[in-house]
């Protein structure tokens, strides 16, 4: 199983930034999209450490490698937001939440108030009925 994005040094989670946005590139194409880009030795080192690691797949096209990630960025996200969850709050969603909103310097819309409102009905309705 994939480690957190949490553990992914800084050029580590850009590259899997530019690998999301692609959904598929070579050493090449990651190399050209980061910014201030080290050599194309050490992108290609940390792509292989980013497959060791269990973050990438790779196949044979041609003289090249052509990496993708083993799972979407939303399950990467949800498995890091789980950790921070069960590291920093104990396992409290309750807990995150309050944190999140309480600590945010950037207040909410009544749009993202009403979403938040319409999830949480949700999944008291999915909780009674499940």
């Amino acid at each position: 199983m994939p480690a957190p994005e949490a553990s992914l040094s800084r050029r580590e989670r850009q590259i899997m930034d530019v690998i999301y946005e692609r959904g598929r590139a070579s050493v090449a194409e990651v190399l050209e999209a980061l910014p201030d880009p080290p050599s194309y030795s050490a992108v290609r080192t940390l792509m292989g450490i980013l497959k060791e690691k269990g973050h990438l797949n790779s196949t044979k096209d041609g003289n090249r490698y052509i990496y993708s990630p083993r799972r979407t960025r939303g399950r990467a996200g949800l498995s890091a937001l789980n950790r921070v969850v069960n590291t920093f709050y104990e396992g409290s969603l309750t807990g995150a939440v309050a944190g999140l909103l309480e600590g945010s310097d950037t207040e909410l819309s009544d749009v993202e108030f009403d979403r938040l409102s319409k999830l949480i009905e949700e999944a008291r309705k999915e909780r009674r009925d499940g």
